[in-house]
């Protein structure tokens, strides 16, 4: 089966999902292709200039596939383009909720009329989600298939020993507003620990500090299900995070993780500061998070369903 993957990048959220999937595929005996396009850094025009060049790519290849999988809505033109017997849109997250958190007004008006359009261009939605497929359904009227990103617990596996410090906590993540890194920030020396801030480092050098801190802490306004909060529960470091859809679906307040109103400074000082105190519930949640993660989040439970999700599109 020949399936041409397209994303902005394979590295990072839902571009790294891609890459992990198509590694997996071509494993298991599939023909994978990704489409490379010039990366152009210019502020708040990389998603438009990327959907340009990758249609233009599009309309101009020969090839001809069984399935094109688009991940995000910029890469869904270059799908709409691409010579396929069957066509696949992965989003996730709320597409048009993302851009009103990080856009003006117009904006995300333009994109809430035209999102329904181009997510009708796809013969298979899938999402990573049950409140993302719940979501679309409810606003739109669309069917979502979601189906979880596994984790590589083999790579993960392979990080060094790290001897734990206490007094340190860590942010794992982008440097952005919907992220809420701003809301640690703001808090930072009211933490009884020093704060690490890991925006912009290799993946081992950032699973490395996580694993030598006391806590991690997820401060997102808008977010779907972080990779950082599985990887968290695999390397048994407890999660304090946001109550916002997605970040709840995998985080049961207390049991396998600290839940906490988002943007509610006070709250976020004080779950932070009790669990750095409290090694008998850390260990109970983080113990929880692992045997959870185990059973939902790996390549050995999840890839089946992947597999069978691409034979099943052209039988």
């Amino acid at each position: 089966m020949k399936i041409l993957f397209i994303a902005p990048k394979y590295s990072g959220g839902i571009g790294g999902h891609a890459k992990r999937v198509a590694d997996k595929l071509r494993a298991d005996g599939f023909e994978i292709e990704l489409m490379q396009v010039p990366h152009i850094p210019i502020k708040k025009l990389k998603n438009p200039s990327f959907a340009i060049i990758s249609t233009f790519k599009a309309l101009c290849g020969t090839k001809k596939y069984d399935v094109v999988h688009a991940f995000n809505i910029p890469s869904a033109f270059a799908m709409k383009s691409t010579k396929a017997k069957k066509r696949v849109l992965s989003v996730h997250g709320v597409y048009s909720e993302q851009i009103d958190a990080l856009h003006s007004g117009i904006t995300s008006s333009k994109v809430k009329n035209k999102e329904g359009k181009i997510l009708g261009w796809a013969d298979k939605l899938l999402t990573n989600s049950k409140n993302v497929k719940k979501t679309y359904k409810e606003k739109l009227g669309l069917d979502f298939e979601y189906m979880y990103g596994p984790i590589d617990i083999e790579k993960l596996g392979k990080i060094g020993k790290t001897v734990q410090k206490k007094k340190q906590v860590v942010y794992v993540g982008r440097d952005s507003h919907e992220k809420g890194i701003d809301v640690i920030k703001k808090i930072e020396t009211r933490i009884n620990a020093k704060v690490v801030y890991c925006t912009d480092m290799k993946w081992e050098q950032a699973m490395n500090i996580l694993k030598s801190s006391k806590i991690v802490l997820v401060p997102s306004r808008i977010d779907n299900v972080p990779n950082i909060i599985k990887e968290a529960f695999f390397l048994k470091v407890p999660v304090v995070a946001s109550d916002i859809l997605g970040i709840n679906e995998v985080i049961s307040n207390g049991e396998n993780g600290v839940l906490v109103e988002s943007e509610n400074s006070e709250k976020f000082i004080e779950a932070i500061n009790e669990l750095l105190e409290d090694d008998v519930r850390a260990k109970k949640i983080t113990d929880n998070a692992y045997d959870f993660v185990l059973k939902k989040f790996t390549w050995d439970t999840l890839f089946p369903k992947y597999r069978q999700f691409y034979l099943d599109l052209v039988e």
